[in-house]
């Protein structure tokens, strides 16, 4: 029998996840989407405030800045703003000569409040349930505090 399993391998404390993200094998991708998350922060200034909202910043391919919107209407006014936005990329060193713009249905930053709120209830729905609970509290709902003598509906002999 070894010592060496019944001893812990490594530092007694424990790395940050970020740390930990970044000095194994994966450390490319998670590097990548952090560098498009910073380059997303500089361009997002560059839009239409109304515009910000419905868009992100996806990938960054070639020479190619490629957007997600989340509707059409929103992909013509990117359009429109990508002269700009080609302008202010290159302003911090990439080298791009167009944007791609992809739309999508579902929404780009999910409101977290929307899915854990329970939708409102009805004024009649809690009306009925606060009567279905009154009856159930209520002696007087067993049937008078008898029980049937053949409860499937048929008379005594």
């Amino acid at each position: 029998m070894s010592d060496s399993k019944s001893k812990p391998r490594g530092a007694s404390t424990p790395q940050p996840a970020l740390q930990a993200a970044l000095t194994d094998a994966a450390a490319d991708p998670v590097r990548r989407a952090l560098w498009l998350d910073t380059l997303e922060q500089q361009l997002r200034p560059c839009l239409p405030p109304a515009l910000a909202p419905h868009c992100r910043l996806a990938n960054v391919a070639g020479e190619r800045l490629v957007f997600i919107v989340d509707s059409p209407v929103w992909r013509a006014k990117l359009r429109l703003a990508s002269a700009e936005l080609l302008d202010a990329a290159r302003s911090v060193g990439l080298t791009v000569t167009e944007v791609a713009i992809k739309t999508t249905t579902a929404p780009l930053h999910p409101n977290p409040r929307a899915e854990t709120t329970a939708p409102p209830v009805p004024e009649a729905s809690r009306k009925a349930l606060a009567a279905v609970l009154a009856s159930l509290e209520s002696p007087d709902s067993a049937g008078g505090g008898t029980a049937p003598d053949n409860r499937r509906g048929g008379r005594k002999r």
